[in-house]
Order: structure tokens, then sequence, then C-alpha cells
């Protein structure tokens, strides 16, 4: 198939919605996206026309899509909850590894969860030897981040924008202290509710918690709840094994890796409202065998 250029693509985007929406009155939104094939090897190549968005069932115009590994930037921050079980000791190797293999191109920052805030023990960097000597053992005592998304939120609220695409990789038991079990945890609704007004993505891997707090059935479920709806909602992916802790993490690692290297950045029009805020939107492909992934809901600018 011959590719289309940009502009074509936006202009042909355009003319086929413009019996549904007057595209003079929408605004362009940018999010980042991942490509997926189903048999476990990397994904074919997307382009434009292969992107479906809709938004309140109907379809949106889609007027760019361009690759991000190796072309954009990447600034990554690795997330440990400080009251992580001290058998993670284990699995820091194979972390250490997975830092060393980045792109030259991205940054890196290791922080530790605690009190509510990131201890930020290295912040961004493009050299990832530096970034993984930081990578040091969980203080392992419990309940010590207060809650996980407090940190979380507080480490996007300072974060810089600037370049193309943000993440984050959070290690946590998902447990909150500082709401307890149950549904609509607010400290989760306000980390989810900041993390996609930012565009950021969070990848979450469960390992539990220090300390007998982390062993109970129904701190356990919750605490995995939430790690998957932040994740689910952001566009990124939860690693779990039940309730146990993995063996090893490098398999969790290698799967992000393929994740990061199928990443795009996705450009369509949204139909503004009188206030700026979130909007909840869908987005798929029709590509056999592939799945695309993105947020539940983007940030929407005004309309005029």
């Amino acid at each position: 198939m011959v590719r289309i250029g940009a502009l074509a693509a936006a202009i042909l985007a355009v003319s086929l919605y413009a019996g549904d929406s007057n595209p003079d009155s929408m605004v362009p939104v940018s999010v980042l996206v991942t490509a997926r094939a189903h048999s476990n090897t990397p994904a074919p190549q997307v382009t434009p026309e292969d992107v479906l968005v809709s938004q309140n069932k109907q379809r949106l115009p889609v007027t760019a899509l361009s690759p991000r590994h190796g072309e954009k930037a990447l600034e990554l921050w690795i997330l440990i909850d400080d009251g992580s079980a001290s058998s993670f000791g284990t699995q820091l190797a194979d972390l250490k590894h997975f830092v060393l293999a980045q792109s030259p191109a991205t940054q890196i920052g290791i922080g530790y969860m605690q009190n509510g805030r990131v201890e930020k023990v290295q912040p961004l960097t493009a050299d990832h030897a530096l970034a993984a000597k930081a990578i040091r053992l969980p203080l392992t005592m419990p309940g010590i981040s207060a809650s996980p998304y407090t940190a979380l939120t507080e480490l996007v609220k300072h974060w810089p924008e600037g370049a193309a695409a943000r993440e984050v990789l959070m290690v946590s038991s998902g447990i909150d202290p500082l709401y307890g079990n149950g549904p609509d945890d607010p400290y989760l609704e306000s980390a989810i509710d900041t993390v996609q007004r930012a565009g950021v993505v969070v990848y979450t891997i469960y390992y539990s918690g220090a300390g007998l707090f982390g062993h109970a059935y129904w701190e356990l479920f919750w605490g995995q709840h939430n790690l998957a709806e932040l994740s689910d909602d952001t566009g990124g992916k939860m690693y779990w094994l039940g309730f146990e802790n993995p063996p090893s993490i490098a398999p969790y690692l290698n799967d992000l890796d393929q994740r990061l290297s199928g990443q795009y950045l996705l450009t369509f029009l949204a139909k503004p409202e009188s206030k700026p805020g979130l909007q909840s939107v869908k987005i798929k492909t029709e590509l056999p065998n592939v799945t695309l992934t993105g947020p539940s809901k983007v940030y929407v600018p005004a309309g005029e």
C-alpha cells in the first residue's frame, strides 16, 4: 500500500467525516497508542487509515500517526514502592539490565514511593549506567508509601511537558493504606485523572508489600484491581502472577520492551465542549491479529 503524506491524510480524514461533524469546530488531540500483535511477535506497521477513533459512537477524523520508537524522545520514570517485600532484591539485576538496554534517546528517572511522594534518587537522565546504579533495595517498611497513587499524582503534576512521550513503570502491591479496601478510591481516581490530562502512560508490576498487611486477601484483591484500572485507563498494562510474586520480572520487562517499540503518536480531531476537560474515546484498529491500545479518556481543549 502506498502511504499517504500527513497533509493528504488529514485532508482525506476531514472529507470522510465532514457529513457527521463540522471540522472547523473540532480541535486536534494527540495521544500515545501502542500496537501489539496477538502472536507475541512485533506488530506490523500501522497507518492512519488503519486506526479507528470514536466518541459517543461517532467516528472521528484521524489526521496523523507517526512511530515514536527511534524518532521521538521518551521520558520514563521507574517508581518502586519503598514498602515492597525484601524479596524484591532478587529482581534488581533484571531491572538494571532493562534500564541499560533502553534506547540512547530515552531519559530514565528512578524514584521510590514513600509518604505520598516520590523520592527521586535519580532525576531523568540519558546516562543509563547512572540510572541503573541508583536502583536500590526497597526499605521494606509496611505502608511507607502512604498511598502509591498520591505519589504518582505528585510526580506527574511536577513533570514538565516537552517530551513526545512520558511514561511510568510502577512496581507496587497497589494497596492504598490511606483509603483502605473497596471501590471508588479517591486517591486512585485523582491519579488517573491527573495522568490522563498529562497524556502519561502507566505500566504496573504487582509485587507484594512487606508485613502481614500486604498479604491479606481483600487488600491483595483491591490492590491488584486498582493497579489494573490505573494501567487500563492510561493505555498501559498491568503485569501480575495471581497473588504470588513472580520468580523473575524479566518476562514482564521483555514484553514492555516490545510495547515501547510498537508505539505511535496519534493525532485526531475531537469535538470540544464549552470547557476543557477529559472526554471518553475508543481507539482501535481493524488490522487482523493486532490490538491498538490507548487511554480511555483524553484531554480536549475548550471550543472557541
